[in-house]
């Protein structure tokens, strides 16, 4: 009796013999997230770790689609044909891939969205003012590319996410560095429910002009051409030029249709909040005085990315994302290129007040009458004095710090 009392606590409890980085490197992403959720009353750390793991599992079902369909089954590659985010990171080739079709974006985007309220649902209920810490070791991270419950090579996270996050200090990474290890903190939470509405306020845009239709239209025109798979060392007009003309084509059918306002509206006030957060962040970082194995740290602290941050880094960042919130409440306006000096487009309005987008009409001017406005223009000393600050680091600060 008393020891199956003890097989069934095992049972119960998978995590007691392990950390809770090393369940998601034995288990995966879903597994974990699973367990954790299934607690009566989690810790703290547990409660946080249900928000990543949430944020991941979102990152997990964009690469699961990659791999599913093909990373080339539209013109060539959806993320850089679409600009989509999400479909742009490297996955190991499949050899039977299903169809592509543009009803998979609109259901990706809106399982983002759905992912990144789940995490914002956990995280808001981390106490303030209480203090906790969770490790996460990056080798354990890996993503189930192709969707078959076991950890592969290629799907470990660093090596997925190592060159967006890192950039060239990937290229020649350390093979005697330890393993790296972020304790990430109840700041760290601010930071990822600033993230959490960056990503619902891409997928709310883009669901607002959704693009399935037009995928589509261009897919079944390709077929009909008879238009050949990419295949990279083709060098024809058409394999280059002509895979141009089918992503712009899938741009302009989806952003040239009637919009859905509500989507609209929800992408607005997910950056706007992702502002605020991004207040919150800076003013709990700017108030610790530790310096274990930070993600984004203060100016006395270090990163245990080996992201060098030069002091002065939260204000500069914060003074760029004041004129961002400005724009999108229309208190500045965005500079256009027709008519005097003085004048400009409504940003905030294009969110509140959303039209089919005709890009010749944005060009000529006849689309932006409607947005234009006399007032203030944002001017680019807030992003100067950031780019300044960042060196050539510019662009994948703003990734990391978001």
């Amino acid at each position: 009796m008393k020891a199956a009392l003890i097989a069934l606590l095992a049972l119960a409890t998978p995590a007691a013999a392990q950390t809770l980085s090393a369940e998601i490197g034995a288990n995966g992403i879903a597994p974990t997230l699973a367990r954790l959720k299934a607690q009566p009353e989690p810790a703290l750390e547990d409660i946080f770790a249900i928000g990543g793991l949430h944020f991941l599992g979102a990152v997990e079902r964009a690469l699961q689609l990659q791999w599913r369909t093909g990373a080339d089954q539209v013109t060539g590659n959806a993320g850089d044909s679409l600009g989509l985010p999400f479909l742009r990171l490297p996955v190991p080739p499949n050899p039977a891939p299903e169809p592509f079709s543009g009803a998979l974006i609109t259901q990706l985007f809106a399982d983002i969205d759905a992912d990144m309220t789940a995490a914002r649902a956990a995280l808001a209920t981390l106490p303030a003012g209480e203090e906790f810490g969770m490790e996460l070791t990056f080798a354990d991270l890996w993503f189930d590319v192709n969707l078959n419950g076991a950890r592969e090579a290629e799907e470990d996270a660093l090596a997925i996410l190592g060159p967006q996050l890192l950039g060239w200090q990937w290229q020649d990474p350390d093979p005697a560095a330890p393993p790296l290890t972020i304790r990430f903190d109840a700041a760290d939470a601010a930071w990822l429910t600033a993230y959490t509405h960056v990503l619902s306020g891409v997928a709310n845009t883009v669901l607002t002009y959704d693009p399935a239709a037009s995928i589509d239209r261009v897919i079944a025109a390709r077929a009909a051409l008879k238009v050949a798979q990419p295949n990279p060392d083709d060098y024809s007009f058409d394999a280059s030029f002509g895979q141009f003309l089918d992503a712009f084509a899938m741009l302009e059918g989806a952003v040239n249709q009637t919009p859905d306002a509500a989507r609209a509206k929800a992408a607005k006030e997910h950056f706007l909040a992702m502002i605020a957060e991004n207040r919150r962040f800076w003013s709990l970082v700017a108030a610790e005085t530790d310096n274990d194995r930070e993600w984004v740290p203060n100016d006395s602290q270090t990163s245990a990315l080996g992201i060098v941050l030069p002091p002065g880094t939260g204000d500069t960042w914060l003074g760029v994302l004041a004129d961002g919130e400005a724009l999108l409440q229309g208190r500045i306006l965005i500079p256009y290129w027709r008519g005097p000096t003085g004048q400009g487009i409504n940003l905030g309005k294009m969110f509140d007040a959303p039209a089919p987008i005709s890009i010749t009409g944005w060009v000529q001017g006849w689309a932006a009458v409607p947005y234009l406005e006399q007032g203030p223009v944002i001017n680019d000393t807030s992003l100067r004095q950031f780019e300044a600050l960042m060196g050539g680091n510019a662009g994948l600060m703003m990734v990391f710090l978001n």
